[in-house]
């Protein structure tokens, strides 16, 4: 879909939209339509029950004569909640509605109410960004799509006095929005696609953007130790990676870097502790944690972004052959501890565990945080609109809740400290792999992690939740989120750039 930004002009338009207030006040007041038109626009609201409330969206076809064929309404919810999240919300119902309609093109005319969160530029950019991410389909393996099945919205114009602003803003949600695509369209990807080594392949096309890519394969990890992250892949014709990928783009190239981290399983079976067979097949997107690292390092370099980053995937596959991990095994991490490996399932940690002493050891970076499909019961916790948030640094946890909530990528904050020790001791080893029969599973899955990341400021986001919308979410169909992108991309934005 091709988005445009001008000036208002109202000429040649066939598909008009026009913003409506929670309430069913009509912004923007005597710009774009007559009186007529006006007044058959007040009756459809109130003979419809159309409010105005964010999100929801009306289509008129007007009277033979009328200068537009149809006149999209579309609710921007109340005044002063009208912040991004909302506009992306509205934006992203407008296209979604839109496109569904059938039509090929339309045009937004965009004027901020009074008492708006964003002025004119700012809500053309985050409507205009909205209707984009919502745009998303994963179809690559549809042979046989009726032409109602297909996207028919080619272009969308948003009409504003502050049209050259608002282009310069939506130019960086543009770059964001290819990272988020591109996370989504790994984590789409069944398991026969994306493996280990088709996976650092994706990675590798980031160095046309000006990233350095680096791929240890399993020779190297041996030489470094990293049992624990090995141990998961024994089982798999594939051969895990690890994938270090490097934006230097602060004014300062040997400055600390900021650290992501991201759980790369292509395919989870289980192991030998073998997951039932119903669901199954979801489990192509345990990799969900380094669909976000390649995602979110793609829209940085894509937008020259003025920061040190480095981003560190673990990839492995989980199968169960002849020469699978076994529960019982012991396995010694690149850190030298211990690992007694009581259920091959709790894999993830496995890998995270020598990428974060990886990371820490060869980097020293300021701030470490890792994502990872990592837990089911963070969906009995927190349901599947938040990420767990776990952290060892107060100010960390509070930046990252702060930029969830505005960025529309909430998290919520769970204890990790001593006193869950317990959950993770071992009889015959340093520690073990998974925590107490039905007792805060994400916690010790957490904890288990925070052995590997000493004293480095540090956050891991359990995203099982978030990752896959079952369902439709504001800014994205149902299928792959690309939760995570959005949040890390503002965060070391608003965090680290100078």
């Amino acid at each position: 879909m091709k988005i445009s930004f001008s000036g208002v002009k109202l000429d040649k338009i066939e598909t008009l939209a026009l913003g409506v207030l929670d309430g069913g006040a009509l912004t923007p007041q005597g710009k774009a339509i007559d009186k007529q038109l006006k007044s058959l626009i007040s009756r459809t609201i109130e003979g419809f029950q159309f409010k105005g409330k964010a999100g929801s969206v009306h289509l008129l076809h007007t009277p033979a004569g009328a200068p537009f064929a149809q006149i999209a309404l579309f609710g921007l919810g109340k005044a002063k909640e009208l912040d991004e999240k909302t506009a992306r919300k509205a934006g992203g119902a407008l296209g979604k509605h839109l496109d569904t309609a059938g039509l090929k093109a339309a045009s937004v005319v965009v004027e901020s109410p009074k008492g708006a969160l964003l002025d004119d530029a700012q809500l053309a950019a985050e409507l205009a960004f909205g209707a984009v991410l919502k745009s998303y389909r994963f179809q690559k393996y549809h042979t046989k799509l009726t032409p109602d099945q297909k996207p028919a919205l080619a272009k969308l114009a948003f009409l504003t006095d502050s049209h050259k602003t608002a282009k310069q803003a939506f130019d960086v949600h543009a770059s964001v929005a290819e990272g988020v695509f591109l996370t989504r369209d790994v984590v789409s990807e069944p398991a026969n696609v994306i493996y280990p080594e088709s996976f650092a392949e994706k990675f590798k096309a980031l160095t046309a953007l000006g990233a350095t890519v680096e791929v240890l394969g399993e020779k190297e990890m041996k030489k470094l130790g990293m049992g624990s992250l090995l141990g998961v892949g024994q089982g798999s014709v594939r051969e895990s990676q690890l994938v270090v990928v490097r934006w230097n783009g602060g004014a300062k190239k040997d400055e600390a870097p900021v650290a992501i981290v991201g759980k790369g399983v292509t395919f989870d079976t289980g192991g030998i502790s073998i997951k039932p067979a119903g669901g199954m097949e979801d489990m192509k997107w345990d990799m969900g944690g380094a669909g976000v690292v390649l995602g979110l390092m793609h829209a940085l370099a894509a937008r020259k972004a003025k920061v040190n980053v480095v981003g560190v995937a673990g990839l492995v596959e989980n199968m169960p052959d002849g020469n699978a991990q076994r529960p019982g095994d012991v396995v010694t991490s690149m850190s030298g501890q211990t690992i007694e490996v009581i259920n091959t399932d709790a894999e993830g940690r496995l890998v995270l565990a020598d990428a974060l002493w990886y990371t820490k050891e060869r980097f020293k970076p300021k701030a470490m945080i890792n994502l990872a499909t990592l837990t089911g019961a963070i969906i009995v916790a927190l349901g599947k609109s938040r990420g767990g948030l776990f952290s060892n640094n107060d100010k960390l946890a509070g930046q990252l809740f702060k930029v969830g909530e505005k960025e529309g990528e909430r998290l919520w904050r769970l204890p990790v400290g001593e006193e869950y020790d317990s959950h993770i001791k071992s009889d015959i080893a340093d520690m073990k792999n998974v925590g107490k029969p039905g007792q805060a599973g994400s916690i010790s899955a957490a904890q288990f992690l925070l052995q590997f990341v000493g004293d480095t400021p540090w956050a891991h986001l359990d995203i099982a939740g978030v990752a896959w919308a079952y369902e439709e979410i504001d800014t994205a169909r149902k299928g792959a989120s690309g939760f995570g992108v959005r949040l890390l991309n503002r965060f070391i934005a608003e965090q680290y750039e100078k």
